[in-house]
């Protein structure tokens, strides 16, 4: 017979049986599909635990880790081949984006490539043409960097149809920022002997549209990287498997993913991409084109739709960054824009990568709109949506920066706040 003291501390036979399920079942629970529907993440039902987990053996040690059954942050897939899906912002603490959650935009789907039999061609303008397999490439002296990436229409349903529902995800969530390895792009051009003639390089990737983009010499010479690795691992195949450019600071689209191509020549190829695409539209009616750098943008990722406020102190967080260098200040607004206050920049602070900054806020009840603009160390400071188009015009399709915010009720429910 059990006493009524002990009782509390036995486990039941369901709680067992909940708690072996768990344990056992942990792999396969965590493969199952997350959905996403109407770009909205749907959490996963609430796991079954013991009460006490102290009472019960814990699962054993697996080929691969698992998130927590209890978090569950995704991305916004729409299912197609030519299309995008956004990282979670609001659900990342820190800077770094996990791998599995960095952003994706692919023009034809992601391709499925053998590493063994894949290779990358260096010709054009050069002394030496070159073919290298991807082992021959990792032989070389490697790096590893942090910084950002971001689709050049990141922001764009924001700035055309902004809608108080729509989260940090939905605003800017075609940016990510990982830790890279690869090689230093100048190296593989020395070894080809890259003549004094060439000055720009066309860069082509191994998916079903043969992404193709001109890139000036000057880029390859300065910062660029030819990379096969993300956050300690290979790249993931969306994120270009086996072999990607990377051009810290520029925009996604010429950061060629599955890189298979490298020529050199004297001029752009004014492929169809840098043509009837990733080019701004101005107001006078001529277009920028090759607009390579990201400019600087911030965005406040808590307090943030869907969120409940109370009465209190509250840390308005976000990320800034710019393809320009370091971000040199970031500044919030607790009503509106009529004053602005120094926020902190959590170290370290890199070039050309996020960088998270906080503000300690008391909210006294009373409706407001809070907002955040980030400066570079060029001494560029996010503009408004209006001086943004100003100078761009209403009819610009990329690079979208302007100062967005969150609007919190009296009620403390916080709704995205962007002019329209």
């Amino acid at each position: 017979m059990i006493r009524d003291d002990a009782m509390s501390d036995a486990l039941t036979r369901r709680e067992l049986l909940a708690g072996a399920a768990c344990a056992i079942g942990g792999v396969a629970l965590a493969g199952l599909p997350m959905v996403a529907q109407s770009q909205q993440s749907i959490s996963p039902a609430m796991p079954t635990v013991p009460v006490d987990a102290t009472k019960l053996q814990g699962a054993p040690t697996s080929a691969v880790g698992n998130r927590s059954k209890f978090v569950g942050p995704v991305r916004t897939p729409v299912g197609e081949v030519t299309g995008s899906s956004f990282s979670p912002l609001e659900q990342l603490t820190g800077t770094i984006t996990p791998a599995d959650l960095h952003f994706e935009r692919h023009h034809a789907g992601v391709p499925n490539i053998d590493p063994s039999r894949h290779q990358l061609l260096v010709h054009g303008l050069v002394e030496r043409p070159l073919i290298f397999t991807i082992d021959e490439i990792r032989r070389f002296p490697q790096i590893t960097r942090t910084c950002f990436i971001e689709c050049s229409g990141n922001g764009r349903s924001a700035f055309r149809e902004p809608k108080p529902e729509m989260t940090p995800q939905k605003v800017a969530g075609l940016t990510s920022n990982t830790e890279w390895t690869g090689v230093p792009l100048k190296i593989l051009f020395a070894e080809a002997g890259v003549r004094d003639s060439a000055s720009w390089f066309l860069a082509e990737g191994g998916d079903a549209c043969v992404m193709t983009r001109s890139i000036p010499v000057s880029k390859a010479m300065d910062d660029a990287l030819v990379v096969w690795a993300q956050n300690g691992e290979p790249l993931r195949p969306e994120q270009g498997f086996p072999l990607r450019l990377l051009l810290p600071g520029w925009e996604g689209n010429t950061n060629v993913k599955w890189l298979r191509r490298i020529e050199l020549g004297t001029r752009p190829w004014m492929t169809r991409w840098e043509t009837s695409k990733y080019t701004d539209p101005l107001p006078d009616g001529t277009a920028r084109q090759f607009s390579f750098e990201m400019d600087a943008k911030s965005v406040i990722t808590s307090p943030a739709h869907p969120h409940v406020l109370t009465k209190g102190w509250w840390p308005v967080s976000g990320i800034a960054w710019t393809g320009r260098g370091k971000i040199a200040r970031a500044e919030v607004s607790t009503d509106g824009g009529h004053s602005w206050h120094v926020a902190e920049l959590q170290e370290p602070v890199r070039s050309k990568a996020h960088v998270r900054f906080t503000y300690m806020w008391e909210w006294d009840g009373r409706e407001t709109v809070l907002l955040s603009r980030a400066t570079d160390e060029t001494g560029y400071v996010q503009p408004t949506r209006s001086e943004l188009i100003k100078v761009r015009g209403i009819g610009t399709d990329f690079h979208f920066n302007p100062i967005v915010g969150a609007r919190v009720t009296p009620e403390g429910r916080v709704f995205f706040h962007g002019e329209s």
